[in-house]
């Protein structure tokens, strides 16, 4: 009688590793409904934050000088919907390879990047900091580095999915950092 056996996996992420996804049957998307669940109710907390702390109407929003090549306000909200899901699913398929300590650690490097994307709109509109935004951001972009990295090692479907979140935010930043130097009074 012949017994099958199941591969071990190591907890540690390599580069190109393609493991299954953990539990459960995987959608089309790769990664099991509850998961892709729990990364969507993530993200659409940041994205909620965001949405209420954003005010590009402000009287002090509107005072600010700013680049040529800012897009129109209303681009925005066109761009970090599609972002916010492919940050969901990238950050689920990721979750659903990784095992014990590494997943955990994981989830906590996803949790603290969608605290500094959600900060950079509190630093920038509630706190009326380009300074303190610019700041952030930069930490975000560090965040973004390491998850795109991290998520590349363990599924590179998964990386590929999180550059267009990386590719923003560091644009994002370009334009903060224009927004900074034309306006050298603002804190």
């Amino acid at each position: 009688m012949k017994t099958k056996t199941t591969p071990t996996l190591s907890s540690a992420p390599r580069t190109g590793a393609r493991t299954p996804p953990r539990g459960g049957t995987p959608g089309p998307l790769g990664v099991r409904a509850s998961t892709l669940a729990r990364t969507l109710l993530a993200v659409s907390a940041a994205a909620a934050v965001g949405s209420v702390a954003t005010r590009p109407a402000s009287l002090w929003y509107r005072r600010l000088r700013k680049p040529s090549w800012q897009p129109p306000s209303e681009a925005f909200g066109l761009i970090w919907t599609p972002l916010y899901g492919l940050i969901a699913v990238g950050t689920a398929r990721v979750l659903d390879r990784r095992r014990g300590a590494d997943r955990t650690a994981f989830a906590a490097r996803f949790a603290a990047n969608l605290v500094l994307n959600a900060g950079w709109t509190l630093a920038f509109f509630h706190g009326r900091s380009p300074r303190l935004a610019l700041a952030e951001i930069s930490a975000l972009n560090a965040s973004n580095a390491d998850l795109v990295r991290q998520a590349w090692a363990t599924d590179r479907a998964a990386g590929a999915v999180l550059l267009p979140y990386a590719a923003w935010t560091a644009f994002a930043t370009a334009l903060n950092t224009a927004i900074v130097r034309l306006n050298p009074a603002e804190k």
